[in-house]
């Protein structure tokens, strides 16, 4: 081998080298970028709406949507599947038109890390990098604020359902099997947690399927709070209309203990026995948030610049939805709905160098008393001083009792649902 071709070969196996070596550095990356990109982690009332609405905005920014389920299941509305005036599968949809009209790419899978020095996100595939990223990630519990709670077995014998899917059919089973003259335990976490009213929706749809089907049996509500925290007169009113003498509500009494092999429950002052019990526990961000660091000094809500969503921790990770501290705002579909489109708005503002723009936000939350009565509560939002506030003499709570606030509420699930699908 004289030297011209040995300066070649060396050459070739220099180059060699460099592409395996590239090749081997870019092995775990599932989806290489094309260009500018987001990663959505979540694909509920916030994912889905963030991801369409960045696509809407500027189609030239690539959009991942990472969800581990194929169907989403939706928390609103699944009250009324327990109370049996609901068939769960009218809480479903599927990303596959969302996907297709958008250009969205959907990769079903789990997120086991997330990296936001090098700006990727580990799922059991591999790695999918990202310019921003987007999470939604919800509710997670705080099992151990329960004494007695295993994460595994107890939620088999007393289903919380604060995640709509298996538990809500088989909290609704519970209810359909017990002995008429039974009773219900229902406990209510301290605030903040998901959806205010919900609760107190559910204390109202059991009392519907006992007054219909065990007119012997009575609900015991166990609320670690002072008071019912939203709609109370109203929940009040319609309770002393439709089930007067089957609810016992008990206010600052905390459950602290369960004991799912007795079927029983302890505020620490007092047991309670049950037939059916419903321990809603303390809730947090989901875990992803803690995968990315952007949970706070509560160690249970994520701090965020609330115009942008963009987290107070971690920069270039943005926070919506229940997971995320929004000032007035509830923890709600409708709330983490509105945050999506003003998050995907000033995303996009931010990564093509553009000022974000001031938020407004709306939030509306119905509930049922009845199969088909429903009661409201709204109100109009917006940033001032940094702080998301209730603007003055906006919204507010329906002024009674009443069927047509229950045919609102069907088209607000038809259409909201409908907007997240397509």
């Amino acid at each position: 081998m004289n030297r011209r071709n040995f300066i070649q070969m060396a050459g070739i196996a220099a180059g060699f080298s460099a592409t395996s070596f590239s090749v081997l550095a870019r092995a775990g990356e599932i989806l290489p970028k094309k260009g500018r990109r987001v990663v959505v982690v979540g694909g509920g009332y916030g994912g889905t709406i963030v991801s369409k609405y960045i696509r809407m905005s500027d189609p030239s920014i690539e959009v991942v949507m990472i969800e581990r389920n194929k169907t989403f299941v939706s928390c609103p509305f699944s009250n009324l599947v327990i109370g049996g005036s609901r068939d769960l599968k009218d809480n479903m949809i599927t990303y596959d038109k969302l996907a297709e009209k958008h250009g969205i790419q959907v990769v079903y899978d789990e997120v086991t890390g997330i990296d936001v020095a090098a700006k990727q996100v580990k799922v059991g595939a591999g790695t999918i990098s990202y310019d921003r990223l987007v999470l939604s990630p919800g509710i997670d519990f705080r099992f151990d604020e329960l004494e007695g709670y295993d994460p595994v077995e107890t939620p088999k014998y007393m289903p919380h359902a604060w995640k709509a899917g298996e538990q809500t059919l088989r909290l609704r089973k519970q209810l359909v099997d017990m002995a008429d003259g039974g009773t219900v335990v229902l406990s209510v976490p301290v605030t903040p947690f998901r959806c205010p009213p919900g609760p107190y929706e559910r204390i109202s749809q059991i009392a519907w399927h006992l007054k219909n089907h065990k007119p012997k049996s009575k609900i015991i509500v166990l609320d670690a709070n002072p008071d019912i925290v939203s709609k109370g007169p109203l929940f009040k009113k319609a309770w002393e209309k439709h089930y007067k003498g089957m609810i016992e509500f008990h206010a600052s009494n905390k459950v602290t203990k369960v004991d799912h092999k007795a079927m029983s429950v302890d505020t620490g002052v007092e047991e309670v026995k049950g037939a059916v019990i419903n321990v809603v526990p303390p809730q947090k961000a989901g875990a992803v948030a803690y995968m990315a660091g952007v949970v706070g000094e509560d160690k249970k809500w994520c701090p965020v610049n609330q115009t942008t969503f963009e987290s107070s921790i971690v920069p270039n990770v943005h926070v919506i939805g229940d997971a995320c501290s929004a000032g007035a705002m509830p923890k709600s579909g409708y709330s983490a709905n509105s945050q999506a489109k003003v998050c995907a708005l000033n995303v996009v503002q931010l990564m093509n160098g553009k000022d974000p723009i001031p938020p407004s936000h709306v939030n509306v939350c119905y509930s049922y008393v009845t199969d088909k009565e429903a009661i409201s509560v709204s109100a109009v939002y917006k940033v001032a001083e940094g702080k998301t506030i209730a603007v003055p003499n906006s919204g507010g709570v329906s002024p009674d009792l009443s069927e047509l606030e229950g045919v609102y509420a069907h088209s607000w699930i038809k259409n909201i649902l409908h907007e997240m699908s397509s």
